[in-house]
Order: C-alpha cells, then sequence, then structure tokens
C-alpha cells in the first residue's frame, strides 16, 4: 500500500515539468499547412460531387429514364418514370446542397490560410523566440496557478507520506 502511494507520488513528478507543453500552440506555418490539406480535401470531394451532378442531369433526361426503366414491366409505367424522375430530383438537390456547403467551407478556409499565412510571416519577420518567451506566451496565466498549486499539494503529501513511511520503521 505504501509502495503504490509513493510510486504514484513519483509518477506525478516525474510528469509535472511536461505539463507546460500541453499549453503550447501550434505554429503557424505548421496551421496553415493543415488548412491547405483540408483545401485539397474539399476540393477531391468537390470534384467527385460535381461529377456525380453531371451524372443526376445525365439520368434525369426524359430518354434516358425511359431506357433505365426499359426491363421493368409495370401496368401503370407513367407512374413509374415520375417515381423516378422524383428520386433523381432529390439526390440532384441533395448533391447541390453538398456543393453549397463545401463552397462555403472552401471560402472560410481561404480565409483561415490567408490569416494563418500573414501570422507565419510575422513570426517569421520577428526572429526566433526565445525559450522565454515561449513559455509566456503559450502557457495560460491560469495554468500557472494551477501547476504552483500543484506543487504545494504534492509537497504536503510528500511531507505526510515520509513521516507515515517513518513511523511504520
Amino acid at each position: 500500500m505504501k509502495y503504490t502511494f509513493l510510486i504514484s507520488l513519483l509518477v506525478f513528478l516525474v510528469s509535472v515539468p511536461a505539463l507546460p507543453a500541453f499549453g503550447q500552440k501550434k505554429d503557424a506555418a505548421q496551421r496553415a499547412a493543415e488548412l491547405r490539406a483540408q483545401l485539397a480535401d474539399v476540393d477531391a470531394r468537390e470534384a467527385e460531387l460535381k461529377l456525380r451532378l453531371e451524372q443526376i442531369k445525365e439520368d434525369s433526361k426524359p430518354e434516358n429514364i425511359e431506357r433505365s426503366l426499359a426491363g421493368y414491366g409495370s401496368t401503370r409505367p407513367e407512374e413509374v418514370r415520375e417515381q423516378r424522375r422524383r428520386q433523381l430530383e432529390i439526390e440532384k438537390n441533395s448533391v447541390e446542397n453538398q456543393l453549397n456547403y463545401l463552397g462555403q467551407r472552401r471560402a472560410t478556409l481561404e480565409s483561415s490560410i490567408a490569416t494563418a499565412d500573414a501570422l507565419a510571416y510575422q513570426q517569421s519577420a520577428s526572429g526566433p523566440v526565445t525559450v522565454d518567451e515561449m513559455t509566456l506566451s503559450t502557457f495560460p496565466r491560469w495554468a500557472g496557478g494551477l501547476l504552483l498549486g500543484g506543487v504545494v499539494i504534492v509537497g504536503v503529501l510528500a511531507l505526510v507520506a515520509l513521516r507515515y513511511w517513518r513511523q511504520t520503521i
């Protein structure tokens, strides 16, 4: 039992110096590269949807609807053709909505890329960032207080554990 407590205390003390790494922001150039990758994904999806939209438009022509239903026997062929036309229209509307969404997403990504590029340029123009600047700019103030409070609590727990350990010996 006492060894479990001491081991967990040791693990916590070893992991405390790694806490500032969690507060660090990504470099603007890295962020711009990630945004460009997302934009490439949007481009690929948009190309797929445009091809599908063209296919739907081609399938929606009356002669193509007639041809697609040629092997399908029905006592009401007009209703079957109308149902097929409605299905294609619904799919067309869905694809158009997806294309509109991707257009909006593209505009947002392009704006974000421009902002990230400007920030990356500013970062490169300001020179290399020192460790002190990086720690101060990326480590929030509340986290510093939390870290200090954690160190105090760990210190008190270590003293209590040491006293308990000496009593059991």
